[in-house]
Formats: structure tokens, C-alpha cells, sequence
């Protein structure tokens, strides 16, 4: 069993920057493939960053690419989310998730056993 508890969210206007935190408790995090999703009420979760056990392979969506950066620290625990030149359609509960499957940039939701509890970001305009 994973648990995950994100951290680090809040109000920021835009072009501003933020640094969210996922910690993980359990045992074997140094070999889960690791992912950030986002989710507005009313709409359907999203992908946003995943990276393999090793921190090596990252991949982005789209929307995101050069302005936010995935990585971890496997001997504490934790994966993290910079996210750079916020606009307010990055406004969105950010979620960290964890999965026993290896890296594969075709991964969905579905893939992800494991799930935070989320963590806001609110970018004004």
C-alpha cells in the first residue's frame, strides 16, 4: 500500500511559480512510476507530468511543456511539480498519483493504483 500527500498549492497570480510536493509513505517508492493529473469540477481529471523510477524519463502534456518540471528524491520520498509561468487555465485541484507499471508516456489515470488527496492552485489573472 502507497499513501500520498500533496502539498504546496495556493493563489499565485499569473506568471507566477509554485512547487508542489507529493510525499509517499510505503515501502518500494524508489521503483513506482510517478504522476501529476489535474481536475476542475465538472471536468474530466487530466494529465499533466509522469516520470520513472529513476527520475530519467519524464513526459509532459502539451499545455505544460517548458513551463513545468517533474522530479524526485527517491531517498526521501517524494516527487515534486514545478510550475512556472502559471496561467489561470493551470487553476485546478493537483493530484499525485503512483503506479507499479514501468514508464510508458501512453499511461492513463487507469494505470495509477495509487492516489493523493489533491491540492489546490488558484492562478488570478
Amino acid at each position: 500500500q502507497v499513501q500520498l500527500v500533496e502539498s504546496g498549492g495556493g493563489l499565485v497570480q499569473a506568471g507566477g511559480s509554485l512547487r508542489l510536493s507529493c510525499a509517499a509513505s510505503g515501502r518500494s517508492f524508489g521503483s513506482l512510476t510517478m504522476g501529476w493529473f489535474r481536475q476542475n469540477p465538472g471536468k474530466e481529471r487530466e494529465f499533466v507530468a509522469t516520470i520513472n523510477w529513476s527520475g530519467e524519463n519524464t513526459y509532459y502534456a502539451d499545455s505544460v511543456k517548458g513551463r513545468f518540471t517533474i522530479s524526485r528524491d527517491n531517498a526521501e520520498n517524494a516527487v515534486y511539480l514545478q510550475a512556472n509561468s502559471l496561467k489561470p487555465e493551470d487553476t485546478a485541484l493537483y493530484y499525485c498519483a503512483a503506479s507499479r507499471l514501468r514508464f510508458a508516456k501512453s499511461m492513463t489515470q487507469l494505470d495509477y493504483a495509487y492516489w493523493g488527496q489533491g491540492t489546490q492552485v488558484t492562478v488570478s489573472s
